[in-house]
């Protein structure tokens, strides 16, 4: 049977395939493991795996309630190794990979506003009809209000301006309810993630997609951003290449203090089930590059040692 391959997919088959390499493992306690799917309960189980893509991930594993966690994008767990943004201190974690993923933050509003960077959204107080992802703990939340800090205001002075902030569904799909509520007048501004899926329809609708500045660039890689390019050559109807954030990887990762064995043990189940697991391209997850650095899999956070002795056994690293 095939499966479609979208991020939840995606996140599901890492979590099952490597708990099913594991429970078959004689050291495993009782060979069983618990895949961890936003459940609620403190009971004691031998091995947990967290199958979500929020900030509950890293708490889960810094807590030590799941032994295994991701996130996407990579840039959440680099302020989280850091201290930074929201994150008071350095938090205890490590990574075994970084599933490949390309992509940038989008910030497109309708040319009527006369907007040439994120900036002048503040400079000029625009009365945005803003759309947002509905999923209130989703990282695009967080990275937007560190992005408007950095840029000198805040998400919540767009209502103050005559404007409003709606959050509301999911990707802005071309065919889907946000393009028609843009057509409609209801919206005029989208920020999300998922760049190659909807640039070239806001372009098509009139929308101008607007760059970070300079100086606030500056201030974002010095919290553990990572600039990003939304390219003309990938997108023919940009006037010019649009510096903005990143928005790549989905990092697997655990706790700085996991014990080496299991940690090794994690590393070749992945390995082992790769050929299960769907992603953004074509064919196996691509294991033997996840702890290499490349655009699509950013290595802003150490390896676990375990992991990186085992990417090295298997040639993955030099």
């Amino acid at each position: 049977m095939e499966f479609p391959t979208t991020p939840m997919t995606t996140r599901s088959r890492v979590v099952l395939e490597i708990a099913s390499e594991l429970v078959a493992d004689k050291s495993q306690p009782y060979n069983q493991a618990k895949v961890y799917l936003r459940t609620q309960g403190k009971e004691e189980w031998p091995l947990c795996l967290f199958g979500s893509s929020t900030l509950e991930g890293i708490h889960a594993v810094v807590r030590g309630e799941a032994a295994l966690a991701m996130i996407n994008p990579a840039s959440p767990l680099m302020l989280a190794y850091r201290g930074t943004g929201m994150f008071g201190a350095p938090q205890p974690v490590r990574t075994i990979g970084v599933i490949p993923s390309y992509d940038n933050y989008v910030f497109a509003v309708k040319r009527e506003h006369g907007l040439a960077s994120f900036e002048d959204i503040g400079r000029k107080r625009a009365p945005l009809k803003l759309s947002l992802r509905g999923h209130r703990d989703h990282w695009l939340h967080v990275m937007l209000d560190d992005i408007a800090a950095a840029s000198g205001f805040a998400v919540a002075d767009i209502a103050g301006w005559g404007g409003a902030v709606r959050h509301e569904g999911l990707l802005p799909f071309p065919d889907g309810p946000k393009f028609k509520a843009l057509a409609a007048g209801e919206i005029d501004a989208i920020f999300d993630e998922a760049s190659n899926v909807w640039i070239d329809q806001a372009l098509a609708n009139g929308m101008t997609i607007l760059p970070l500045e300079e100086p606030t660039l500056h201030k974002l890689e010095a919290m553990g951003y990572r600039r990003g390019t939304i390219a003309k050559a990938d997108y023919p109807g940009l006037p010019a290449d649009v510096a903005t954030l990143d928005f790549s990887g989905w990092p697997i990762f655990v706790h700085a203090d996991a014990p080496d064995d299991l940690v090794t043990r994690l590393a070749r189940a992945l390995d082992a089930r790769k050929h299960l697991i769907p992603w953004q391209g074509e064919g196996p997850l691509p294991v033997e590059r996840m702890a290499r650095e490349a655009p699509d899999t950013p290595q802003l956070v150490p390896l676990h040692p375990a992991a990186e002795r085992v990417w090295r056994d298997l040639g993955y690293l030099e």
